[in-house]
């Protein structure tokens, strides 16, 4: 496929990320592209002749947006760039690398792929929280990996109920519950103890924090189910709701929060030798075959 007008977004004030966002901006003056540089990188680049602007613009403008860093900055353009039709794209300069894929040191071959139409897509789903008060709506707010109620001090247990579809699930006390999408099954979810779910499945987990039983597990339920969770009014202040760990809504004992699959969806672009049964092997140091 190509690609005429392409956004630049990434890590700042970071070596690695200057080199790959300058290597990137050569690769697609090669191809004659409209280069969109989010504002924040600005300094990052010797061409300062490239046209800046916000993530928001990207979104509406570029066709494919490339984004240079970690899964964290991945995730914070994600839930922008899931509003509007951009295929996007992720050159791995963190960690774990679960959505930035594209090795640093072999941009050139990758990018001649992408631009060749050699690519495999997917969309991902995002989840949306919505806060209620004596049925009143608060706020909202959205997540790729995993959306968390949970206590806004450390070790302190709460109590809620959980609802799938208003049928009446359990109630808990534990330091809270963790919504994942199947994206973010091998994040905060998996440290929990939460199940990997491969990114087609249309399907939720939910994962309890720390319960006060022995009998309490994960579950997993249909994405399209809509989840509400009521905090009870017991509960002292200072509870929240966390968004991929970014966006945070306070709560107060008594409140709702209403966990459905928001409209949005991300398109991702991977290389074509993209396996993600390889991604697991690799950043979860899983045992290769044995012979």
């Amino acid at each position: 496929m190509s690609y005429s007008t392409v956004g630049l977004i990434g890590k700042a004030d970071h070596e690695g990320s200057r080199v790959s966002l300058n290597v990137l901006v050569g690769e697609l003056k090669k191809r004659n592209c409209t280069i969109l540089v989010e504002a924040s990188i600005k300094e990052e680049l010797d061409d300062r002749s490239l046209e800046i602007c916000a993530l928001n613009t990207i979104g509406e403008r570029a066709e494919l947006a490339i984004v240079v860093g970690g899964d964290g900055y991945m995730l914070g353009a994600a839930r922008v760039l899931a509003k509007f039709d951009t295929d996007v794209v992720g050159v791995n300069r963190g960690n774990l690398g679960f959505l930035t894929d594209i090795n640093p040191e072999d941009i050139s071959r990758q990018i001649a792929h992408i631009f060749e139409g050699k690519v495999y897509r997917e969309a991902r789903f995002l989840l949306e929280a919505n806060v209620f008060r004596n049925d009143e709506h608060q706020d909202t707010n959205s997540a790729v990996n995993e959306i968390v109620l949970h206590h806004g001090k450390v070790a302190h247990m709460m109590e809620f109920e959980l609802y799938v579809d208003d049928q009446f699930v359990f109630s808990q006390r534990s330091d809270g519950i963790i919504i994942a999408t199947p994206t973010g099954s091998t994040a905060y979810s998996l440290s929990g103890g939460g199940p990997i779910l491969m990114p087609q499945l249309d399907a939720l987990t939910l994962v309890p924090m720390f319960p006060h039983t022995l009998s309490s597990r994960p579950i997993v339920v249909d994405a399209n189910s809509e989840i509400t969770l009521k905090v009870s009014g017991v509960n002292t202040d200072n509870l929240q709701v966390s968004c991929d760990s970014h966006s945070v809504i306070s709560l107060m004992p008594g409140d709702e929060v209403r966990i459905r699959k928001s409209p949005d969806k991300l398109h991702l672009v991977h290389p074509p030798d993209y396996n993600y049964f390889n991604v697991l092997r690799t950043k979860l140091n899983w045992g290769s075959k044995l012979y």
